[in-house]
């Protein structure tokens, strides 16, 4: 899935997937960052708790973004599809200077948002300038493929990553969520085996990756992100693997980024902050 086609003159809002865990009291740099391009006190927050079961989920992150002195922030309960058809939630998301969808299960996200009106509208006021950031699930959902399960371990194997459609804000990586602390390594590598169009992007927690319209991202935060780029991948057993065994992975890059550190997508070059 591609992202939203922009209008004629108009510039797409950043893609903002955060590693999941950030701080939201004590140094919240992440959620400030993204209030700040939202407007800041004039910032219109729209929060999505779908992937969360947990009620307070919504009006917790209500509280957080009207501390950090937004002009409005509302949470939309959406537990089941037919609530993705709301018209009240479509018309709540029509006034948003940003969109925050929070973390907790990546396929209740897709099976609840997925094709629906309220999935539509959010892709398409990305493209017409929201800013759009989600955490751990909100985050894995990003990409036009998602990132649904697969084992933890630093090497990659014919079982380590199942896939799901996401939602098709960026086109260009595949993003895994709580990577160091959950030893993701080696799902991220068996993701990126199966086809090197995309470049993999493992976020710690209490980091994001501000990606720019031009598509380039910078590191915000307090860990790192691992950018595996396969540009100059030579070869990938994959496709001759039989059932979990190891895979063959030659001519892979890998770049572990601070915070500061850039990336561009398209032409795949790392910088370090400056």
């Amino acid at each position: 899935m591609c992202p939203a086609k922009t209008t004629d003159g108009q510039q797409r809002g950043f893609v903002i997937p955060i590693g999941g865990a950030e701080e939201r009291v004590n140094d919240p740099i992440i959620l400030k960052r993204f209030v700040e391009l939202c407007g800041g006190e004039n910032a219109y927050i729209v929060i999505i708790p779908t992937a969360s079961q947990l009620d307070d989920t919504g009006s917790n992150y209500e509280t957080v973004f009207h501390e950090l002195g937004v002009k409005k922030a509302v949470s939309l309960p959406i537990n089941d599809r037919e609530q993705a058809n709301s018209e009240d939630y479509l018309a709540e998301l029509n006034n948003a200077t940003g969109i925050f969808i929070t973390g907790g299960n990546q396929l209740r996200l897709s099976t609840i948002l997925g094709g629906t009106p309220v999935a539509q509208s959010i892709r398409k006021l990305n493209a017409a300038g929201v800013h759009v950031a989600g955490t751990s699930a909100g985050a894995a959902i990003m990409p036009g493929h998602m990132i649904a399960g697969g084992r933890t371990g630093a090497l990659p194997n014919e079982e380590g990553v199942t896939f799901a459609p996401g939602m098709g804000l960026i086109n260009k990586v595949i993003i895994d969520q709580h990577f160091s602390q959950r030893n993701r390594l080696g799902r991220l590598l068996s993701a990126i085996s199966y086809n090197p169009f995309a470049s993999g992007l493992g976020i710690c927690e209490n980091t994001a990756a501000f990606i720019d319209p031009s598509g380039t991202l910078e590191v915000v935060g307090h860990g790192s992100i691992t950018v595996v780029d396969p540009s100059d991948l030579t070869h990938s057993s994959m496709a001759d693997a039989n059932r979990g065994e190891a895979i063959t992975l030659i001519g892979l890059k890998l770049h572990v980024l601070s915070p500061g550190a850039t990336y561009c997508i398209n032409e795949r070059i790392a910088k370090p902050a400056t």
